[in-house]
């Protein structure tokens, strides 16, 4: 069972990038190292071949990967996200915490960047905020206790 994979469009766009570079550039590298390893003779103890070998597995298992986030891709509308709206994936989110303030962008799991507040749809956090509207209070569970969020906008 195929599981949806949601990605904004610079996300997508990356990923065709570096999906087309690993067919187009990189397995073409690896597969003349191989065929160049192969002509030194013994394989059984010839360190090239056997890196090249597990460069090539790398880069197939790569190729797979990002093949199969293509195929199960949800591109994430980011228009949908106004003020009146029920929070949802692409949007940003302003929230009041300890007399603070901090801004999420809830996206899917492969675009998660903490440090740039990009928190995923299946983190406690961000289960949390999906469908909630401007003045709805959440509480999230932690290592230390409970947070409590009180969501000021969404943008």
């Amino acid at each position: 069972m195929s599981k949806d994979i949601y990605l904004t469009k610079e996300k997508l766009e990356e990923t065709e990038k570096e999906l087309e570079n690993l067919k187009k550039v990189e397995r073409p590298k690896v597969i003349a190292k191989i065929k160049e390893a192969r002509s030194l003779g013994d394989l059984s103890e010839n360190a090239e071949y056997h890196a090249a070998r597990e460069e090539q597995s790398f880069i197939e298992g790569k190729i797979e990967e990002l093949e199969y986030m293509l195929k199960n891709v949800q591109v994430i509308d980011s228009n949908k996200c106004k003020r009146g709206n029920a929070i949802d994936i692409g949007c940003r989110v302003v929230c009041s915490i300890d007399g603070g303030k901090q801004e999420f962008m809830i996206v899917g799991s492969a675009e998660v960047d903490i440090e740039k507040g990009r928190i995923s749809n299946e983190s406690p956090i961000g289960q949390a905020l999906l469908g909630k509207k401007v003045g709805d209070t959440i509480e999230v569970e932690v290592p230390d206790g409970k947070i409590n969020y009180k969501i000021l906008e969404i943008c």
